[in-house]
Protein backbone atom coordinates (compact mmCIF):
# COMPACT_ATOMS: atom_id res chain seq x y z
CA UNK A 1 0.00 0.00 0.00
CA UNK A 2 2.57 2.37 0.82
CA UNK A 3 5.53 3.15 3.15
CA UNK A 4 6.59 5.26 5.98
CA UNK A 5 8.53 8.32 6.54
CA UNK A 6 8.98 9.48 10.21
CA UNK A 7 5.16 9.73 11.19
CA UNK A 8 3.69 10.27 7.94
CA UNK A 9 2.08 7.72 5.80
CA UNK A 10 2.16 7.86 2.10
CA UNK A 11 0.55 5.62 -0.08
CA UNK A 12 -0.43 5.14 -4.08
CA UNK A 13 -4.07 5.32 -3.74
CA UNK A 14 -3.67 9.35 -3.13
CA UNK A 15 -2.42 9.85 -6.49
CA UNK A 16 -4.51 6.72 -8.13
CA UNK A 17 -8.43 7.99 -6.67
CA UNK A 18 -7.85 11.00 -4.81
CA UNK A 19 -6.58 12.87 -7.60
CA UNK A 20 -8.90 11.93 -10.20
CA UNK A 21 -11.59 12.73 -7.94
CA UNK A 22 -10.29 16.14 -7.30
CA UNK A 23 -10.43 16.55 -10.93
CA UNK A 24 -13.93 15.38 -10.87
CA UNK A 25 -15.17 17.31 -8.43
CA UNK A 26 -13.50 21.13 -10.08
CA UNK A 27 -15.11 20.09 -13.21
CA UNK A 28 -18.36 19.50 -11.60
CA UNK A 29 -17.91 22.95 -9.86
CA UNK A 30 -17.09 24.92 -12.82
CA UNK A 31 -19.90 23.12 -15.12
CA UNK A 32 -22.52 24.61 -12.67
CA UNK A 33 -20.85 28.24 -12.74
CA UNK A 34 -20.89 27.95 -16.81
CA UNK A 35 -24.06 26.27 -17.10
CA UNK A 36 -25.84 28.67 -14.78
CA UNK A 37 -24.27 31.91 -16.57
CA UNK A 38 -25.38 30.61 -19.70
CA UNK A 39 -29.09 30.24 -18.80
CA UNK A 40 -29.03 33.55 -16.62
CA UNK A 41 -28.93 35.38 -19.74
CA UNK A 42 -31.57 33.51 -21.48
CA UNK A 43 -34.86 36.15 -19.54
CA UNK A 44 -38.49 33.61 -19.65
CA UNK A 45 -40.66 34.83 -21.65
CA UNK A 46 -43.48 34.81 -18.99
CA UNK A 47 -40.90 37.50 -17.55
CA UNK A 48 -40.96 35.48 -14.14
CA UNK A 49 -38.77 36.25 -11.00
CA UNK A 50 -37.20 33.33 -9.37
CA UNK A 51 -38.92 34.27 -6.32
CA UNK A 52 -42.09 34.21 -7.87
CA UNK A 53 -41.63 31.01 -9.49
CA UNK A 54 -41.12 29.39 -5.91
CA UNK A 55 -44.02 31.26 -4.61
CA UNK A 56 -46.28 29.38 -7.20
CA UNK A 57 -44.46 26.09 -7.12
CA UNK A 58 -44.82 25.81 -3.30
CA UNK A 59 -49.15 27.15 -3.99
CA UNK A 60 -48.90 24.79 -6.77
CA UNK A 61 -48.47 21.97 -4.07
CA UNK A 62 -50.63 22.81 -1.45
CA UNK A 63 -47.41 24.20 0.78
CA UNK A 64 -47.99 27.16 3.19
CA UNK A 65 -46.21 28.79 5.90
CA UNK A 66 -42.79 29.05 4.02
CA UNK A 67 -40.96 32.95 3.68
CA UNK A 68 -38.67 33.52 0.53
CA UNK A 69 -35.86 35.80 1.77
CA UNK A 70 -32.95 37.25 -0.45
CA UNK A 71 -29.67 36.43 0.64
CA UNK A 72 -26.36 37.97 -0.70
CA UNK A 73 -23.65 35.85 -2.80
CA UNK A 74 -24.41 33.53 -5.83
CA UNK A 75 -25.45 30.30 -5.83
CA UNK A 76 -26.15 30.88 -2.22
CA UNK A 77 -29.54 29.43 -3.07
CA UNK A 78 -30.69 27.44 -0.40
CA UNK A 79 -33.68 26.01 2.09
CA UNK A 80 -33.65 26.23 5.84
CA UNK A 81 -35.90 23.85 7.29
CA UNK A 82 -35.32 25.14 10.86
CA UNK A 83 -36.54 28.45 10.43
CA UNK A 84 -38.93 27.23 7.27
CA UNK A 85 -37.08 30.25 4.78
CA UNK A 86 -36.35 29.63 1.10
CA UNK A 87 -32.99 32.15 0.64
CA UNK A 88 -32.45 32.88 -3.16
CA UNK A 89 -29.30 34.61 -3.97
CA UNK A 90 -29.02 38.24 -5.88
CA UNK A 91 -28.50 36.77 -8.70
CA UNK A 92 -32.07 34.38 -8.57
CA UNK A 93 -34.26 36.83 -6.28
CA UNK A 94 -35.31 38.98 -8.71
CA UNK A 95 -33.68 37.48 -12.44
CA UNK A 96 -36.28 36.48 -14.55
CA UNK A 97 -33.70 34.09 -16.38
CA UNK A 98 -34.41 30.24 -17.44
CA UNK A 99 -31.28 29.44 -14.67
CA UNK A 100 -33.00 31.37 -11.76
CA UNK A 101 -36.21 29.82 -12.50
CA UNK A 102 -34.68 26.06 -12.37
CA UNK A 103 -32.51 27.23 -9.39
CA UNK A 104 -35.43 28.79 -7.48
CA UNK A 105 -37.92 26.20 -8.05
CA UNK A 106 -35.36 23.50 -6.66
CA UNK A 107 -35.29 25.05 -3.26
CA UNK A 108 -38.75 25.03 -3.18
CA UNK A 109 -38.94 21.81 -4.13
CA UNK A 110 -36.60 21.23 -0.56
CA UNK A 111 -39.97 23.25 0.90
CA UNK A 112 -42.20 20.87 -0.14
CA UNK A 113 -40.39 17.66 0.57
CA UNK A 114 -39.80 19.23 4.60
CA UNK A 115 -43.92 20.05 4.25
CA UNK A 116 -45.02 16.32 3.49
CA UNK A 117 -41.83 14.93 5.42
CA UNK A 118 -39.90 13.10 3.17
CA UNK A 119 -38.56 9.78 4.61
CA UNK A 120 -34.58 10.52 2.75
CA UNK A 121 -34.93 14.16 4.49
CA UNK A 122 -35.65 12.93 7.54
CA UNK A 123 -32.77 10.28 7.70
CA UNK A 124 -30.36 13.23 6.59
CA UNK A 125 -31.48 15.40 9.37
CA UNK A 126 -31.37 12.47 11.60
CA UNK A 127 -27.81 11.78 10.60
CA UNK A 128 -26.76 15.11 10.61
CA UNK A 129 -25.79 15.97 14.30
CA UNK A 130 -23.55 12.76 14.40
CA UNK A 131 -21.79 13.72 10.59
CA UNK A 132 -20.84 17.37 12.31
CA UNK A 133 -18.86 16.19 14.49
CA UNK A 134 -17.64 13.32 12.14
CA UNK A 135 -16.33 16.07 9.66
CA UNK A 136 -15.07 18.60 12.58
CA UNK A 137 -13.17 15.67 14.48
CA UNK A 138 -12.83 12.60 12.33
CA UNK A 139 -9.50 13.36 10.61
CA UNK A 140 -8.06 14.83 13.81
CA UNK A 141 -8.51 10.98 15.37
CA UNK A 142 -6.88 9.86 12.16
CA UNK A 143 -3.84 11.55 12.00
CA UNK A 144 -3.22 11.64 15.75
CA UNK A 145 -3.91 7.68 15.23
CA UNK A 146 -1.58 7.05 12.25
CA UNK A 147 0.92 8.98 14.58
CA UNK A 148 1.11 6.68 17.95
CA UNK A 149 2.00 3.16 17.63
CA UNK A 150 -0.27 0.19 15.83
CA UNK A 151 -1.11 -0.77 19.58
CA UNK A 152 -3.34 2.73 19.85
CA UNK A 153 -4.91 1.50 16.18
CA UNK A 154 -8.39 2.13 18.12
CA UNK A 155 -8.09 5.95 17.40
CA UNK A 156 -7.90 5.08 14.01
CA UNK A 157 -10.74 3.05 14.08
CA UNK A 158 -12.33 5.69 16.19
CA UNK A 159 -11.93 8.14 13.41
CA UNK A 160 -12.90 6.31 10.26
CA UNK A 161 -16.09 5.30 11.92
CA UNK A 162 -16.80 9.19 13.01
CA UNK A 163 -16.09 10.25 9.38
CA UNK A 164 -17.87 7.10 7.34
CA UNK A 165 -20.67 8.86 9.55
CA UNK A 166 -20.12 11.91 7.27
CA UNK A 167 -19.86 10.27 4.04
CA UNK A 168 -23.16 8.67 4.84
CA UNK A 169 -24.85 12.30 5.21
CA UNK A 170 -23.25 13.04 1.70
CA UNK A 171 -24.48 9.62 0.41
CA UNK A 172 -28.23 10.49 1.61
CA UNK A 173 -28.09 13.60 0.13
CA UNK A 174 -27.85 12.50 -2.90
CA UNK A 175 -31.63 11.27 -3.28
CA UNK A 176 -32.90 14.49 -1.58
CA UNK A 177 -31.28 16.79 -4.05
CA UNK A 178 -32.56 14.79 -7.25
CA UNK A 179 -35.68 14.68 -5.89
CA UNK A 180 -36.03 18.38 -5.35
CA UNK A 181 -34.77 18.84 -9.06
CA UNK A 182 -37.50 16.25 -10.17
CA UNK A 183 -40.35 17.99 -8.30
CA UNK A 184 -39.11 21.50 -9.50
CA UNK A 185 -39.16 20.62 -13.07
CA UNK A 186 -42.52 18.18 -13.12
CA UNK A 187 -43.92 21.65 -11.93
CA UNK A 188 -42.30 24.30 -14.07
CA UNK A 189 -43.30 21.91 -17.02
CA UNK A 190 -46.97 21.02 -15.55
CA UNK A 191 -47.84 24.77 -15.00
CA UNK A 192 -45.85 26.19 -18.00
CA UNK A 193 -43.51 28.49 -15.62
CA UNK A 194 -40.90 27.90 -18.60
CA UNK A 195 -41.63 27.43 -22.66
CA UNK A 196 -40.52 24.67 -24.40
CA UNK A 197 -37.83 26.22 -25.65
CA UNK A 198 -36.75 27.31 -22.34
CA UNK A 199 -37.60 24.45 -19.82
CA UNK A 200 -34.34 22.23 -21.38
CA UNK A 201 -32.38 25.14 -19.31
CA UNK A 202 -33.54 24.81 -16.43
CA UNK A 203 -33.01 20.95 -16.49
CA UNK A 204 -29.73 21.77 -17.81
CA UNK A 205 -29.04 24.19 -14.76
CA UNK A 206 -30.23 21.86 -12.30
CA UNK A 207 -28.31 18.75 -13.76
CA UNK A 208 -24.89 20.61 -13.82
CA UNK A 209 -25.80 21.20 -10.10
CA UNK A 210 -26.48 17.75 -8.88
CA UNK A 211 -23.53 16.31 -10.13
CA UNK A 212 -21.75 18.22 -7.78
CA UNK A 213 -23.33 16.32 -5.23
CA UNK A 214 -22.44 13.17 -7.03
CA UNK A 215 -18.30 13.97 -7.08
CA UNK A 216 -18.75 14.78 -3.73
CA UNK A 217 -20.25 11.54 -2.47
CA UNK A 218 -17.86 9.68 -5.11
CA UNK A 219 -14.85 11.37 -3.56
CA UNK A 220 -16.13 10.73 0.33
CA UNK A 221 -16.57 6.85 -0.33
CA UNK A 222 -13.19 6.67 -1.95
CA UNK A 223 -11.55 8.33 0.63
CA UNK A 224 -13.64 6.14 3.10
CA UNK A 225 -12.66 3.09 1.49
CA UNK A 226 -8.86 4.26 1.03
CA UNK A 227 -8.87 5.08 4.92
CA UNK A 228 -9.78 1.17 5.55
CA UNK A 229 -7.36 -0.30 2.99
CA UNK A 230 -4.73 1.82 5.22
CA UNK A 231 -5.76 1.25 8.30
CA UNK A 232 -5.70 -2.40 7.57
CA UNK A 233 -2.40 -2.69 5.99
CA UNK A 234 -1.32 -1.30 8.93
CA UNK A 235 -2.14 -3.48 11.25
CA UNK A 236 -0.53 -6.65 9.27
Amino acid sequence: MGYRMGFMYYDWTWFAVMIPCLLLSLYCSAKVKTTFNKYSKIPNSRMMSGARAAEELLRANGVTGVRIERVAGKLTDHFDPRTNVIRLSESVYDSTSVAAIGVACHEAGHACQHAEGYFPNKVRSAILPVANIGSKFSWILIIIGFMLPTKYDFVVTIGIILYAAAVLFTVVTLPVEFNASSRALKTIKAYHFLSEEEYPGASRTLRAAAMTYVASAATAILQLLRLILIATSRRR
